[in-house]
């Protein structure tokens, strides 16, 4: 699954309002509940399985990247949603350098094999920094999905 078939422009929040990661991670869930792309039944399993993960190992990547996730077993299939904070926010960063974008996955359990090209997407926006430079910048969700688009179609995917 590419990014931008991944995370609609609802599932966008441009400005965070964090300063931790760990009130990023909260909010980027609050962004698939507000979506409807995860009951708020499940809030709670969600957060757990995160914070769990970034508790043993940091998902700060590096060129201020982030992908917190988890797996859990009340989602049927793979889930996302992405914040920007043109201010950065400290996450434990392999560089040391804030999280500019964090992109939060949600994974059912038993198919993270299937949900390899999502992470190789982004694997490549981590090393583009132009088009790194374009999420931070860009002034609506669409210009970040319309820079996603422009990342992937590279691969050969069908234009949308």
């Amino acid at each position: 699954m590419h990014l931008f078939e991944l995370i609609q422009e609802d599932q966008i929040k441009i400005d965070l309002e964090a300063t931790t990661k760990w009130e990023a991670i909260e909010e980027l869930i609050d962004v698939l509940v507000r979506t409807h792309e995860l009951r708020i039944t499940d809030r709670g399993e969600v957060l757990d399985a995160i914070l769990a993960r970034e508790r043993s190992l940091s998902t700060g990547l590096e060129h201020g990247l982030a992908v917190p996730h988890g797996t859990v077993g009340c989602v049927p299939d793979l889930i996302g949603s992405l914040g920007v904070s043109r201010k950065g926010i400290p996450f434990e960063s392999a560089d040391g350098q804030p999280a500019r974008i964090i992109a939060l996955l949600v994974i059912p359990k038993g198919a993270y094999p299937r949900h390899v090209r999502t992470l190789a997407g982004i694997a490549r926006l981590a090393s583009n920094k132009e088009l790194r430079d374009r999420v931070v910048a860009a002034k609506t969700p669409a210009d970040i999905l319309d820079t996603f688009y422009a990342l992937e179609s590279a691969d050969g995917s069908p234009p949308r």
